[in-house]
């Protein structure tokens, strides 16, 4: 039986799905609102009156309808930026944090100062991307998770890796 043989990769394929692979985005934000809410934060939607569900550094907030996916939200984290407001010059320049979700925002105990945000943030966070005085910003926010991240950066080496090797 005849042998059928394969041309070997040419440079320019191997440069060209090189290039494709790297240009593929490795992660997707959406774009919403930020509003805030102060104390009382308890009893929440996800946690009751446990008190252990509020990370250290008050970095939490409450899921709009558009993420509260059926209690599912609950502990998922957030990173969360702010990218404009109606007052120039009121978003952090390029701060990102981390929220945890502890709460909906249509049942919670303190009222927003947007009734329809994607994410209401504790006073803390809010603050931390923007001026407090403002009721909301628009933000940017990708569901955070560690595995996640993980792969990315193995994905990362891998190609760098693979660059030298046919380098």
């Amino acid at each position: 039986m005849p042998q059928i043989q394969t041309p070997a990769a040419s440079p320019f394929l191997l440069l060209l799905i090189i290039i494709l692979v790297a240009l593929t985005p490795l992660s997707y934000c959406d774009v919403g609102t930020a509003a805030h809410y102060k104390p009382p934060y308890t009893p929440t939607a996800c946690y009751g009156s446990d008190p252990t569900q509020f990370p250290s550094s008050n970095l939490f907030g409450a899921a709009g309808e558009g993420i509260w996916d059926n209690g599912a939200a609950c502990g998922r984290q957030y990173l969360v930026r702010c990218i404009s407001a109606a007052v120039a010059g009121a978003c952090v320049p390029n701060q990102t944090i981390q929220v945890r979700i502890v709460d909906r925002t249509t049942t919670a105990t303190s009222l927003s100062t947007k009734a329809d945000a994607t994410i209401v943030l504790s006073t803390t966070a809010f603050s931390s991307i923007a001026n407090a005085s403002l009721e909301y910003v628009n933000i940017e926010f990708q569901q955070w998770a560690p595995s996640l991240s993980i792969n990315i950066l193995i994905r990362q080496h891998a190609i760098l890796a693979f660059w030298k090797l046919s380098a």
